[in-house]
């Protein structure tokens, strides 16, 4: 039988012994973290690294964690000298395929003051300074565009993110405005270019919205493109916006933002712009006509994790009107009154889908005050003519054909004769090599080579190595 239990007897509670040893200062682990970040933060041509091997990192990892501890050394050993190795290094100055990064040392380093003082930015009340300075970076950004002292937004994960929380608020917008009018709902559609980036397709299916595609001749969507599609829309009524793009990620081309923001105004419909990796070229003074209409956006996109040098993960969204955001965003629970008790106050967390968040605009607010604006301008002006050369050195060698004429730093080219396994085994060894890191792409159905030069520690020298390969 089982013993009778006294309801007037409480148990005392048993606390763990030394719960907190997780907690606690270790001088020599910090000293062993921090010298592998200074040795890390000094190198000035950083490898690109390479490829993983699965079995040898199964091999390498098995057993690694356990129920007891096992010594810092030995755990950043095997980071340093196993997994590290297999991990592509994105700020490598000869790291030239997707859109790689860049991020300032300035950057890098407060990006260690946020995680080391475990910073989080969700609202006022919790993260006041945070939010201070990152409103701050904002207002730095939305200036750069043109957009009116109304603007704001927050820092989200990604370019992906960004696109769908301001697709998410523009659809919510429409609705809200035709039920006001009396009109019953409906099934909404997005006019979008053909060259568009996939998140946008992939938001627009997350809210069950339809894109109306844009046919383009050369990539970039122009004001009468968008008015061909529409005129061959049998009913356009159902269409509440359009995205643009600043700089496409597949060949860096700059759509005609006058002419959607145009198009956009005569119907009422929301204009967003896609920005993530080109819209830090409207710090270039020479490019800065090119971006014409982004003053006209509804809701921006610019991810300082890509052109804006910050380090993973930082997009920049911006709205127009955050009051917009906010009515669709806010998250209503009777435990997150009290961070809404101020009506006026934009919190993080009511402008895009997320709660939760660190705060990861910080890194690029610190690394613009320590360095100016001037510095970035002169980074991004440096990529540009790296292209430039890059672009000149491809016009003089034989069986090389550029694509199209770069409008940022993306270089699309073929070289005759090769097919997607010569490309392929291309890249291959120039990884091995450690020559650089370059990946092929397709342009209208053709597989091409493809070079993004955003590092402004890129080198003549480095882009001769990868280009001598070809020929």
């Amino acid at each position: 039988m089982s013993p009778e239990i006294n309801p007037d007897v409480v148990s005392e509670p048993i606390f763990p012994i030394d719960a907190d040893r997780m907690h606690k200062f270790d001088p020599a682990m910090t000293e062993l973290m921090t010298d592998y970040v200074k040795e890390r933060l000094a190198m000035t041509d950083t490898s690109v690294d390479g490829l993983g091997d699965r079995q040898h990192l199964e091999g390498v990892m098995s057993g690694l964690i356990g129920d007891g501890p096992r010594p810092a050394k030995e755990v950043l050993d095997i980071y340093v000298d196993h997994l590290a190795e297999t991990i592509l290094s994105s700020d490598s100055p000869r790291f030239f395929a997707f859109i790689p990064a860049a991020p300032t040392k300035a950057a890098l380093l407060f990006d260690m003051v946020v995680s080391a003082a475990s910073l989080q930015g969700c609202s006022w009340l919790e993260a006041a300074g945070a939010v201070m300075a990152e409103n701050q970076a904002l207002r730095v950004l939305a200036d750069i565009a043109g957009l009116p002292a109304s603007a704001g937004g927050v820092f989200v994960s990604g370019g992906s993110a960004g696109n769908l929380s301001a697709l998410v608020v523009a659809r919510d917008t429409a609705r809200y405005r035709r039920s006001a009018a009396g009109l019953p709902e409906m099934r909404m559609r997005v006019v979008v270019s053909d060259q568009a980036h996939s998140s946008i397709k992939n938001a627009l299916n997350i809210v069950s919205m339809d894109a109306l595609v844009v046919p383009t001749l050369d990539g970039r969507m122009a004001e009468e493109d968008i008015r061909s599609a529409i005129a061959k829309t049998p009913e356009v009524g159902d269409v509440i916006a359009i995205v643009a793009t600043a700089g496409t990620t597949n060949a860096g081309i700059i759509d005609d933002l006058a002419g959607a923001a145009k198009v956009a105004q005569e119907h009422g419909w929301w204009f967003h712009v896609d920005g993530a990796y080109g819209g830090a070229g409207m710090l270039s003074r020479n490019l800065r006509h090119r971006y014409d209409g982004v003053e006209l956006a509804d809701s921006l996109v610019m991810d300082p994790h890509k052109w804006w040098f910050a380090p993973f993960d930082s997009a920049a969204l911006i709205y127009r009107d955050p009051r917009l955001a906010k009515a669709v965003h806010t998250q209503n629970a009777s435990y997150l009154d009290v961070i809404h008790d101020d009506a006026e106050d934009f919190n993080p967390s009511d402008l895009a889908y997320h709660l939760t968040r660190r705060a990861r605009g910080m890194a690029l607010w610190f690394s613009l005050a320590v360095n100016g604006i001037d510095a970035y301008r002169d980074a991004v002006d440096y990529s540009l003519a790296m292209t430039k050369y890059a672009v000149k050195r491809i016009r003089t060698l034989r069986d090389l054909e550029l694509i199209r004429e770069p409008d940022l730093s993306v270089i699309l080219f073929r070289r005759l004769g090769w097919t997607q396994a010569n490309y392929e085994a291309w890249g291959h060894q120039l990884l091995r090599d450690q020559t650089a890191f370059v990946t092929h792409s397709a342009w209208r159905g053709e597989t091409v080579g493809r070079l993004v030069l955003l590092h402004p520690g890129t080198t003549t020298e480095m882009v001769d190595d990868v280009l001598a390969t070809l020929v």
